[in-house]
C-alpha cells in the first residue's frame, strides 16, 4: 500500500483533506481527567502552581498536605482511584448529549499518562487506578457509534515543574524525572515561537515517540495538540508526526470521509490545509472558509474537576454552538470528572439538556454548511481566544444561518415578544434566494403566520416556545 504523505509540508498540503465525518459532526466532548482532580483546587494547573512559591496553590498545598519534600504531586497518584469509573456509562451520557465525537486528555502537562504506555511507568495502567483509562473509554465510545479522539499536552512538560527547583522539593529527586521531566526554567515569553529557551533534544524525541505510540494503540480520529508546539524547536517534528499519523489513518478504513483523521492545532503551528485550526475558549467574528473548532469548558474557572466550579449556563453554551456552526466551525465542550471516575451531577445535567436541544434542532446543526452570511443581529462576538465569556446574552434579533441542500435554517437565539424579523430575507435583499414558500418551527406543530416584504421575513411566534435556549426556523423557497 502506497503512502501519499511524506514528512514535509509540501506533501501534506498536496495530499491531505479533512474527513467529511468531522465537518458533519459539529459537537464533541473534551475530558480533562487526571491526577490534578485529586487536590481539586484552583484548576488543572495545580501541579505547576503548587511549586510556585507565593501562589494560592502553594500556600494551600503546604497548609493542607505539608511541605513538598514530604508530599509532592506524585503523592496524589494513589488517590486517583477511578473506583467508580464506568466508561460505558460515560459513553451513553455522551451519546445522550448529542455529541458525535469524544476526546479525553491522554496526557496533560503534568506528565502522567492516562493510558497504557510502554514508554513510561508513570501511567494510570501501572499506578493509581491501574487501568487503561483511555483505552477502555475508546472501546465504550466506539460501541455507541461515536468517534474517538485524544488530546496530548506533553510539549510543555519540560518546564512545567520548574518552580520545584527554587526551594526544597521532590522535583529535585531524579527518581521522579519520569513524571516531573527536566523542570528547566520556563521561557521568559511563553507565547514567543522564537523564544531562545529550547527544550532538550531528548524531550522532543520522546514527545514524538509517545505521540506515535498513542496513534498505534488507540487509532484516534482526532489528535489535539495544546499550545507551545508552535515554537521553533518543534518545527522539524510536526511534519514527521503528521505524516506518520495520516499514513496510519489510511489503513483504518477504505472510506476516508468516515474513517479519516485530523490534527487540531492552535496559533500557526501547522500550515493551512494540513490540519484543523482550534481556538481555546474563543470564537471568530465571521465565516472561516476552512473548517475550524472551538474548545471550551462547561466551567469558566477550570478545565479539570475542582470543588468550586463556576458553571456556564446551558443557554450560553447552546448559543455558542449555534454561532460557531454558522461560521463553519465545531464546538468541543469539556467536562471534568472526579478522581473516582464519576462525572459531577451538574455537568451530567448540562449535557443531557444540550442533548434535548439537539434532539429538536439537530437538523440545523449536523451535516450543515454555512450560508452566504453567518447571521444578523446586534450582539457582537469577540474575535480570537479567551473571548467566550465576555459577551452579553443574545437577543431575539440575533439570528444565525445554516444550510442543508436547498433548505435554509434560521436559528433564532432568543424568543421574541411577538415576532422575528429576518432582514437578510427581505424581498429587496440580494442575499435572499427568492420568494419564501414555507416556514416551519422545529419542534412545533403550530402552523406559523409569516410574511415577506422588502424589509424582511417576519414570522409571528406561537403562543408557546417548543423548548429552551434557541429556536430554529426551517425555510423553503419557491422554485
Amino acid at each position: 500500500m502506497t503512502t501519499p504523505y511524506e514528512p514535509n509540508w509540501e506533501s501534506l498540503k498536496a495530499a491531505y483533506r479533512i474527513p467529511r465525518w468531522y465537518k458533519d459532526a459539529k459537537f464533541g466532548i473534551f475530558i480533562h481527567w487526571g491526577v490534578y482532580a485529586v487536590p481539586a483546587f484552583g484548576n488543572e494547573w495545580y501541579p505547576r502552581n503548587m511549586y510556585q512559591q507565593g501562589s494560592p496553590e502553594f500556600e494551600h498545598h503546604v497548609a493542607t498536605y505539608g511541605p513538598q519534600t514530604e508530599f509532592g504531586y506524585k503523592d496524589f497518584i494513589p488517590q486517583l482511584s477511578a473506583e467508580k469509573y464506568d466508561p460505558a456509562e460515560w459513553a451513553r451520557l455522551f451519546k445522550q448529549s448529542g455529541a458525535r465525537y469524544v476526546m479525553p486528555v491522554a496526557e496533560h502537562h503534568d506528565g502522567f499518562a492516562m493510558y497504557d504506555s510502554a514508554l513510561t511507568d508513570w501511567s494510570a495502567a501501572k499506578m493509581g487506578p491501574r487501568r487503561d483509562l483511555v483505552g477502555q473509554l475508546a472501546d465504550a465510545v466506539r460501541a455507541e457509534g461515536l468517534v474517538f479522539g485524544v488530546s496530548y499536552h506533553r510539549a510543555e512538560n519540560w518546564f512545567f515543574f520548574d518552580g520545584g527547583r527554587g526551594f526544597p522539593s521532590d522535583v529535585q529527586n531524579d527518581r521522579y524525572r519520569g513524571l516531573y521531566g527536566y523542570a528547566l526554567p520556563k521561557p521568559a515569553d511563553q507565547g514567543d515561537p522564537h523564544a531562545p529557551e529550547w527544550p532538550p533534544a531528548e524531550h522532543l524525541e520522546e514527545w514524538l515517540q509517545r505521540a506515535c505510540e498513542i496513534v498505534d494503540r488507540y487509532r484516534p480520529q482526532v489528535f489535539w495538540f495544546d499550545w507551545w508546539i508552535q515554537h521553533d524547536s518543534f518545527k522539524p517534528y510536526l511534519p514527521r508526526f503528521a505524516a506518520y499519523y495520516y499514513n496510519a489513518a489510511r489503513t483504518w478504513g477504505a472510506d476516508w470521509d468516515r474513517s479519516g483523521a485530523a490534527i487540531n492545532h492552535k496559533y500557526d503551528a501547522f500550515p493551512e490545509g494540513t490540519s484543523v485550526f482550534d481556538i481555546e475558549r474563543g470564537q471568530l467574528a465571521g465565516i472561516r472558509s476552512s473548517f475550524w473548532q472551538t474548545d471550551t469548558s462547561v466551567s469558566k474557572n477550570s478545565w479539570g474537576y475542582v470543588h468550586n466550579q463556576d458553571y456556564k449556563t446551558v443557554g450560553s453554551i447552546v448559543g455558542d454552538l449555534v454561532d460557531i456552526v454558522s461560521k463553519n466551525g465545531a464546538l468541543l465542550l469539556n467536562i471534568g470528572p472526579r478522581p473516582d471516575g464519576t462525572i459531577p451531577e451538574p455537568e451530567q445535567q448540562m449535557l443531557r439538556e444540550i442533548g434535548q436541544w439537539l434532539a429538536v434542532n439537530g437538523a440545523a446543526i449536523y451535516g450543515t454548511r454555512p450560508w452566504k452570511i453567518f447571521g444578523e443581529g446586534p450582539t457582537e462576538i469577540g474575535e480570537g481566544a479567551f473571548t467566550d465569556t465576555q459577551r452579553q446574552s443574545f437577543t431575539s434579533q440575533d439570528i444565525r444561518f445554516t444550510t442543508s441542500g436547498a433548505t435554509l435554517y434560521a436559528i433564532c437565539l432568543a424568543w421574541p415578544e411577538q415576532a422575528w424579523t429576518i432582514e437578510s430575507l427581505g424581498a429587496a435583499s440580494e442575499l435572499a434566494p427568492g420568494r419564501v414558500a414555507n416556514v416551519e418551527l422545529l419542534g412545533s406543530a403550530t402552523k406559523l403566520n409569516w410574511s415577506q416584504d422588502r424589509g424582511g421575513l417576519t414570522v409571528a411566534a406561537p403562543a408557546q416556545p417548543p423548548g429552551e435556549h434557541a429556536y430554529t426556523l426551517k425555510i423553503a423557497f419557491e422554485g
